[in-house]
């Protein structure tokens, strides 16, 4: 199975294992340390053990969210070990620092744990171990042990939109597609080379080749599906999955060509519940309140910087009208990062290498400390942390009529970061947008506290790699 699904989100099931694996990588590196810093003996270490144990558990944990942060796992895929492991490093340099502040406000014997020393000398274990682990990891499970082997039952459009956009290796990285097999009556719209010639029937060919999924993306089901081949293939053990459910679980976004509203109607999320929207409100308010603190001595040099540039007569804040919850419009709050006659000819979409955009103006846009003063509009409900970025009205009314379904993205607030921020770049354009509603519609479908938290802590990704940011 290459996917495990936890409250209603897809993981990669190799990232968990690898993930698991890391942590405990991390606990064995840091009881070296201290075993061989403060110990020195088995007996003597392990009779204190249940003292030095949630040290253990600290320094694993924080090393481990940093590591999320900064896309170490995804990077697997994307960068190879090399740049998995440059950020491994990256990430558990920056862990160190994080590790000493929580054992110094913890416990006497934390705080002892806790030097630098100490902890300099887990992270070099710990980077040693991890390496080899990895290694090993990789040399086991292989890239392709994860993977289903796939077969897709139709060749029409529907079909061909799956071979279109599951292309990208992080895309494929649950599965080898077999190929297409057309349907009698259908037009076949797929390429002749990616198409399957079935020597009898889907269920002998399946007992024939080691499939373990048969993906049902055929354009009119009314003109009948082979069901006795299928539910062969079902008792045999073969996953029977519909195209716009695999579409989803193996891209993190819904399928927009393929969507209906029976489908959006009959499927199993777009539900929400009042312990959910109690949970995300007080996320919202922690996160807000700490993102606060945290950057407040940037926020004061912004403004500065701002004044410096434009003189102290000028505006610092500029306040837009957005669409928010339920079309609701609400005012946005921003630092000001472009001249101040920058739409008097009306709204346009914002553009690489926009002239409009004053010096510092491009330097905050990069680093995305123009959008700090939404905290406010977090604290005060108008927005939440984690949501679908709001949009102008002049633009809402537009991209409305020419995208499907994209006044669906309303049904929540919109947020400060997002899974389309995560996953897709900076929108300047209608069919930019029309992709970022795909992994909006999917935050939508699949929202759950586990689901904000793990976006939270990858936002931290996009602001240091400066991904999306223009």
């Amino acid at each position: 199975m290459a996917h495990v699904r936890l409250f209603k989100h897809y993981l990669h099931l190799p990232f968990v294992l690898l993930g698991l694996i890391d942590l405990v990588v991390l606990v064995f590196s840091c009881s070296l340390a201290v075993f061989f810093r403060f110990f020195g003996d088995a007996d003597f270490f392990s009779a204190h053990l249940g003292f030095v144990f949630p040290s253990l558990i600290v320094f694993s944990a924080v090393n481990l969210l940093v590591m999320m942060a900064l896309g170490v796992y995804q990077a697997s895929i994307e960068e190879g070990m090399s740049g998995m492991m440059l950020r491994t490093i990256m990430a558990m340099i920056l862990s160190i620092p994080v590790s000493g502040f929580a054992y110094f406000v913890a416990s006497e014997w934390f705080w002892y744990l806790g030097s630098f020393g100490l902890l300099s000398s887990a992270t070099v274990l710990s980077i040693f171990c991890l390496g080899i682990s990895r290694v090993l990891f990789f040399a086991v499970a292989g890239k392709a042990r994860f993977k289903r082997r796939v077969v897709v039952l139709g060749a029409g459009h529907q079909a061909k939109q799956l071979l279109q956009d599951l292309t990208t290796p992080f895309n494929r990285k649950g599965f080898t597609l077999d190929g297409f097999i057309p349907m009698p009556d259908e037009a076949v719209v797929v390429d002749a080379e990616h198409l399957i010639n079935l020597p009898a029937s889907l269920h002998e060919y399946v007992m024939r080749h080691p499939v373990r999924e048969i993906v049902v993306a055929v354009d009119d089901r009314r003109r009948g599906l082979p069901m006795d081949d299928l539910l062969e293939c079902k008792m045999a053990g073969v996953t029977i999955i519909d195209g716009i459910n695999f579409y989803e679980r193996e891209s993190r976004k819904v399928a927009l060509e393929m969507l209906t509203r029976g489908w959006l109607v009959f499927s199993d999320g777009y539900t929400f519940s009042a312990i959910y929207g109690i949970g995300k409100r007080v996320l919202d308010i922690f996160t807000a309140a700490l993102l606060l603190v945290l950057t407040f001595p940037i926020m004061l040099l912004t403004v500065l910087a701002i004044k410096l540039e434009d003189g102290f007569s000028a505006p610092v804040i500029y306040s837009q009208e957005r669409v928010g919850l339920n079309n609701r419009l609400f005012r946005v709050h921003k630092f000001r990062s472009m001249v101040l006659d920058a739409e008097k000819n009306g709204a346009v979409w914002a553009k690489k290498n926009d002239s409009r955009v004053t010096k510092v103006g491009d330097l905050i846009r990069r680093v995305r400390i123009d959008e700090l003063p939404q905290i406010f509009n977090v604290l005060n409900g108008s927005m939440a942390f984690v949501g679908p970025r709001p949009e102008r009205p002049v633009f809402v009314e537009r991209l409305a009529e020419a995208i499907p379904f994209y006044s669906e993205r309303h049904r929540v607030k919109p947020g400060l970061t997002g899974w389309a921020q995560l996953c897709f770049a900076y929108a300047d354009s209608e069919e930019d947008t029309r992709e970022k509603l795909r992994y909006d519609l999917y935050y939508i479908k699949n929202q759950s506290l586990l689901l904000d938290l793990l976006i939270v802590i990858q936002t931290v990704e996009v602001v240091l790699f400066k991904k999306g940011s223009r």
